[in-house]
């Protein structure tokens, strides 16, 4: 059968020192989220007809999905997911702010880049437990949202640009309780421009 793998990381895993740490990042790619990876074939295994879609399909069509595959999908589908989102968007040395049509969007809808930043992070620290905050695109428009553990917004009809993880292994080797010292530091490894070319994609 065909089966979801984990792609290797798009850098090295000491790459995005010192925001985040070496060993932080080699047991959240290769341990957390292949284990996501893992879930979701096993999820799988008894039914063919759903292993050749995408993880993109299966999260938007979770409602028609057959019960028994549901909570897979949404956890181990909704993981899989999220974290490829996660390492794409961050980089050593990626665009430290928006621009073009992005930056004109953020500033329309937010009023400048801080007050989305302040939105995120704020979503991040409101998120009771493990889970995500994101930017999406919904109905065209711009929205800050946080989801609980792998919870993905694509299982909303919502299309996720950027998404920090606030789950406790994404931080806690180096900031230990000090989830706002982790938000507050990322976003000096986002890439923007990552970032552009998926709000491209879904205008």
């Amino acid at each position: 059968m065909p089966e979801f793998t984990l792609a290797p990381l798009p850098y090295a895993y000491d790459a995005l020192e010192p925001i985040i740490d070496k060993e932080t990042m080699m047991l959240h790619h290769d341990k957390h989220h292949l284990a996501y990876v893992n879930g979701l074939n096993a999820g799988l295994k008894d039914h063919a007809d759903l292993q050749n879609r995408t993880v993109e399909e299966l999260l938007k069509g979770i409602n028609s999905l057959p019960e028994a595959v549901r909570t897979p999908v949404r956890n181990h589908g909704g993981g899989h997911y999220n974290h490829n989102l996660y390492w794409e968007i961050m980089r050593p040395g990626g665009a430290k702010e928006p621009t073009g049509a992005l930056a004109e969007a953020i500033n329309a809808t937010f009023g400048n880049l801080e007050n989305l930043k302040t939105q995120v992070n704020d979503a991040g620290m409101k998120r009771f437990g493990s889970g995500w905050s994101w930017l999406v695109v919904d109905n065209g428009k711009l929205l800050v949202i946080s989801t609980a553990n792998q919870d993905c917004p694509l299982m909303d009809n919502q299309v996720p640009i950027l998404g920090v993880d606030v789950w406790e292994h994404a931080y806690y080797l180096k900031y230990r309780n000090l989830r706002a010292d982790y938000l507050k530091a990322w976003w000096n490894v986002v890439n923007w421009d990552e970032v552009a070319k998926r709000f491209a994609a879904v205008k």
